[in-house]
């Protein structure tokens, strides 16, 4: 049962807990311990455990994970980092945040994710990284890059933001070799209220992590509390995932074969209520091997009339993302890119979340095609 506000077609979005969160963040309160605590180590273990990798490092935000594990990766000042121009601002932010600079590529139309041809293109000698952004939640294949990328030894840091349980091949994203970065905000397929989580490649590489995400220091909060000093090798920032996000995500873990099938039917539900819409072309996920965090369309004629015109009959119609290289704080990244910057006048997203029903998926389809009909006679 969700505890949480039942949210309709008027939300783009919206939390879903299912119960058990409640009790646990009021244990975590009980104990006192609300910063980097057992409940905290106990989260790594478990989602370590659910994608079956070795290890995973728990952090404050999605957005921490990725600057940490780019700086973990070596990247700095004068590196280049290859990123999609079409995510959320954070991933070009914690490229920045690294001392680096983006350098912005295409993304395929039809799946809104990079391609090798066009990370090979973009590479140059100062490319130490390539963030792949998992868009919507569909795992990104990087494999006929991989040999330029490892000869150059370029890191692939995946932004799996969207991408929590998905599937790559056989493996769940984050067990497939790659540094992976996932986000636990409010709505996602996980959510910890607000967390994230890196998935390291080596041991080392998770020390380095668990050491720039806690001040530097080289101690576990465990062992640090029964000795007299500490030692700090290094730099590092306040990034530890609280005890009390980490109760929640442990609680939502749980319930995740739910979450999972949940967001598939739900995506199958609008495929199949969207399909040959004139006008319209639904953004591919792969959903057999996905689990979905958004629906997202193109509205190939008169975005902005629809989105206006959805909204205005309630419908909480959203778009994910503006081009990044059009906004003033990245514009002197800016590199002509049409496929991309066509997408980003086209593209509107679904109301998707657990709360919605098939008559919700309905309606959204009938006013949408109702909201295209009437742009298709102007």
């Amino acid at each position: 049962m969700t505890m949480t506000a039942q949210a309709g077609v008027s939300k783009n979005a919206s939390p879903f807990v299912y119960g058990p969160e409640e009790a646990a963040v009021l244990e975590a309160l009980r104990s006192g311990q609300y910063n980097h605590s057992g409940i905290t180590d106990d989260f790594e273990t478990r989602i370590a455990e659910f994608l079956e990798a070795p290890e995973t490092v728990a952090v404050a935000s999605g957005t921490a994970a990725l600057h940490i594990a780019l700086l973990a990766a070596g990247v700095g000042p004068g590196h280049e980092v290859i990123v999609p121009l079409f995510t959320f601002c954070a991933t070009v932010q914690a490229v920045l945040a690294a001392g680096a600079r983006p350098r912005f590529i295409e993304v395929n139309p039809r799946t809104l994710c990079i391609e090798s041809r066009d990370v090979l293109d973009a590479l140059t000698p100062h490319t130490r990284a390539v963030l792949p952004v998992l868009y919507g939640g569909r795992a990104v294949d990087l494999t006929d890059a991989q040999p330029a990328l490892a000869e150059r030894r370029i890191s692939v840091v995946e932004d799996a933001a969207h991408a929590f349980g998905s599937y790559q091949g056989p493996c769940r994203v984050g067990a497939t070799g790659a540094l992976t970065c996932f986000s636990f905000g409010p709505i996602k397929n996980l959510t910890c209220g607000l967390g994230g989580m890196l998935v390291p490649r080596t041991p080392h590489e998770a020390d380095i992590c668990r050491r720039l995400r806690g001040l530097g220091i080289v101690e576990p909060p465990a062992r640090r509390a029964k000795t007299t000093t500490y030692t700090v090798d290094g730099f590092g920032l306040r990034a530890q995932m609280s005890s009390l996000n980490a109760a929640i995500g442990v609680a939502q873990l749980a319930h995740f074969s739910e979450t999972e099938a949940k967001r598939r039917a739900l995506w199958r539900t609008y495929a199949a209520a969207l399909q040959d819409v004139p006008g319209l072309a639904l953004v591919d996920v792969d959903v057999d091997r996905s689990v979905p965090h958004l629906c997202a369309v193109r509205v190939l004629r008169g975005r902005d009339r629809v989105f206006h015109t959805l909204r205005e009959r309630g419908i909480g119609v959203g778009t994910h993302y503006p081009p990044n290289h059009l906004q003033p704080a990245f514009a002197q990244w800016h590199r002509p890119l049409p496929a991309t910057e066509q997408v980003g006048r086209e593209i509107m997203t679904l109301p998707f979340h657990q709360h919605l029903t098939e008559a919700d998926v309905a309606r959204v389809a009938d006013e949408l095609r109702r909201a295209l009909a009437s742009e298709t006679v102007r």
